[in-house]
């Protein structure tokens, strides 16, 4: 049976998660995840993609793109299949990093960019890995309500030299979030906590 399309089409909206292999580890040290930034941006660049939000976790990431030329696909293949040569090269493995294909919810955009925003940088907070969003130093919240050009976002574009700067300096009230943050109306519909937190 072949796998279900994507739907790719201008301007759509994603929630975007990929998870490692077996569950495993895809940033094994800090340079691991700059070095998943740098191609973060360099899609952004080649493909045209707004990046709303991401959040580097252990075992995977979320990333709330946006996609002005239907190349979503293209996009994700360049930014895993990269992001895994170097990886396997740098730490001398082979085979997989990610676990079969990335996750990609199409999400609609007035009504839940922002409280799917929210609940992506304040992830870390959820699984309790830190006490705020602000501790966890790889994810864009520290640059919310801030200056467009300070919050990593140049032109609407990621721009990874700023928020590698913007790194070192909000909490919110996050409780409610991570409560409701798997509802019925959130916009991953009946997913439950443990599905998402647990990646």
């Amino acid at each position: 049976m072949a796998r279900p399309l994507r739907i790719e089409f201008a301007g759509a909206l994603y929630h975007i998660t990929s998870r490692g292999d077996r569950r495993d580890a895809i940033f094994l040290e800090d340079g691991d995840r700059e070095l998943w930034l740098d191609g973060l941006g360099q899609v952004c660049k080649r493909f045209n993609w707004v990046v709303h939000a991401y959040c580097q976790m252990g075992n995977h990431y979320h990333l709330l793109a946006e996609t002005p030329d239907s190349n979503l696909s293209a996009g994700m293949r360049q930014l895993n299949g990269v992001y895994t040569q170097r990886f396997n090269r740098i730490h001398r493995r082979v085979g997989h990093l990610f676990q079969g294909r990335y996750k990609a919810i199409l999400v609609q955009k007035d009504a839940y960019l922002l409280e799917l925003s929210r609940y992506i940088v304040l992830n870390p907070v959820c699984a309790r890995m830190v006490r705020t969003a602000r501790d966890w130093p790889w994810s864009n919240y520290r640059t919310y309500g801030r200056h467009q050009q300070s919050a990593g976002l140049a032109g609407d574009r990621l721009d990874t030299g700023r928020v590698r700067r913007a790194r070192a300096g909000g909490a919110d009230s996050v409780s409610a979030i991570c409560r409701r943050g798997h509802q019925s109306a959130f916009p991953l519909g009946g997913t439950q906590e443990s599905d998402l937190s647990g990646l």
